[in-house]
């Protein structure tokens, strides 16, 4: 039995399986029935870890032990395989956040915040600072850190990334909105972003800027995240952010998006 390395590549993190399982595996599929020193034999699977691995994937419902000796495994049909998968996953999913969700309120966590507290005590307002790289990682923090506005948070962005913040931080902005938190979002108004306005058009001010081209966050006039790259040229994956608790400089940024902003064009004559 050939199979090709990339194919099995495939199946390991579509399936969550090692090496030595996903080949046990397609050796099985590709006979139907057979034993353990077979499978090792066209899997290219040492003989003393074939069992273990059979055993292990008769745990996770990719096979059957056959009554009967000499001991042989039947393979389950792939389509039944995935929906098993899905719902073990789902299970391991829930058991994690039920555990998670204990934690509010716990020794567990109140210990960790002390410990936080005390640790943020003993830091230079300069030193709160660090890198952001990856847009995932980008938008979990800007979603921490704009959840605990107080006063305000101002948004300067791409047409792409107000569609992107749209659908990633409206949750946070209601939440906002019902605190009595000012929103003020600019970006290049395109009629591929309207929706996306019209959507946020009760929680945020928003209006249009065509001159300037720029990618940041200010929450309180105390906290900033801006980026470093061009959203059109860099893959989401290589986006970088910088993230800066400086309220003398997150100051002086917003007080002249302020000014800027008394020119700029309210989204609703921006469409028209």
């Amino acid at each position: 039995m050939i199979v090709k390395d990339d194919f099995l590549s495939k199946l390991r993190r579509f399936f969550c399986l090692n090496l030595y399982e996903v080949k046990i595996w397609t050796a099985l599929l590709s006979r139907g029935v057979s034993t353990a020193g077979e499978l090792s034999d066209i899997a290219d699977v040492p003989r003393s870890r074939s069992y273990d691995v059979l055993e292990s994937l008769e745990k996770k419902g990719f096979v059957v032990n056959k009554i009967g000796k000499p001991i042989k495994y039947i393979a389950i049909p792939p389509k039944e395989v995935v929906e098993r998968v899905k719902k073990n996953l789902l299970s391991h999913a829930d058991e994690k956040i039920k555990r998670l969700n204990d934690l509010k309120g716990s020794e567990v966590l109140n210990e960790l915040n002390v410990l936080h507290t005390q640790g943020i005590e003993l830091v230079e307002p300069s030193d709160l600072s660090g890198n952001l790289r990856g847009r995932h990682n980008l938008y979990d923090h800007l979603e921490l850190t704009i959840k605990n506005a107080e006063k305000s948070v101002t948004l300067m962005t791409t047409a792409e990334g107000l569609i992107r913040k749209v659908d990633a931080l409206k949750p946070v902005f209601e939440k906002l909105k019902k605190k009595g938190v000012t929103i003020k979002i600019a970006a290049p108004l395109t009629k591929e972003c309207k929706d996306a306005v019209k959507d946020i058009k009760n929680l945020a001010e928003i209006k249009s800027v065509k001159k300037l081209n720029a990618r940041f966050c200010i929450v309180d006039g105390k906290e900033l995240t801006f980026m470093v790259m061009n959203d059109t040229e860099v893959h989401p994956t290589y986006d970088i952010g910088i993230w800066v608790n400086t309220p003398f400089f997150a100051s002086a940024l917003d007080n002249m998006f302020n000014m800027a902003w008394k020119d700029m064009t309210p989204a609703a004559k921006a469409f028209k």
